[in-house]
């Protein structure tokens, strides 16, 4: 069954987690950024449409950023891009508290947060034509056979941000499995609103993906990273 499938009479619809919630533990300077800096900079899911231009206090584009890890690169790329603004998901606490810490750090006003299932995010608190572009960095490959359906990246997915990123809008995924780069590529060419950017399917990194210590360790081991850049042709 998909994400948007209605559910049979008398059954209930059980829609599949592309994540496992793993809670480590948090430092004590991320228990006191949730205290301090959560009121500040972190949104409160409720089911109901945002309105970004209030979020943010002005109307420059917006980019999402789904599971954004620790943040480093996400706060890297909100420094660089003071005129655009990044909203972040991630539901991994210690995640969400290190990055409120650089928020603070770097002051930056064009970053906020959001900690819960990003699907849902997207379906209920999004409207149309919002986003500017959406990244994707990394996500979990389950890369058994079995678990593929898990992906997040599927075509019900690309049905639903492609709701919510403007026409001529980018979507933007990185993975360092192949596999998983294969599927992405795949589904993008099968859905009619993306359009790949690469004949061969993969672009370089960007200069504004910013390069994450867990790629530079890759690297040093031989490990490939590949980066998928469509166009929202709606």
């Amino acid at each position: 069954m998909n994400a948007t499938a209605e559910p049979k009479p008398g059954k209930r619809l059980r829609e599949i987690k592309s994540f496992v919630l793993r809670q480590g533990r948090l430092t004590p300077g991320q228990q006191k950024a949730f205290e301090t800096l959560w009121p500040l900079y972190g949104i409160e899911y409720q089911k109901q449409l945002l309105d970004l231009s209030k979020t943010f206090s002005n109307t420059n584009p917006v980019v999402l950023e789904i599971g954004f890890g620790n943040g480093d690169s996400l706060a890297q790329m909100a420094l660089d891009q003071p005129d655009t603004n990044f909203l972040g998901i991630e539901v991994h606490r210690p995640g969400v508290g290190h990055l409120l810490l650089q928020i603070e750090k770097y002051q930056l006003s064009n970053l906020r947060i959001i900690s819960h299932d990003a699907v849902e995010v997207i379906r209920y608190c999004l409207q149309e034509n919002c986003l500017e572009g959406l990244q994707l960095f990394f996500p979990d490959p389950w890369h058994k056979k079995r678990h593929h359906k898990r992906r997040i990246v599927q075509a019900a997915f690309l049905d639903l941000i492609s709701r919510v990123i403007r026409s001529g809008g980018f979507f933007h995924a990185a993975t360092d499995w192949e596999n998983y780069a294969e599927h992405i590529r795949v589904a993008i060419t099968a859905h009619a609103a993306f359009e790949n950017t690469s004949a061969g399917g993969y672009v370089d990194r960007p200069a504004s993906r910013p390069l994450t210590k867990f790629e530079q360790r890759g690297q040093k081991l031989g490990h490939g990273v590949w980066d998928i850049l469509a166009i929202n042709n709606k």
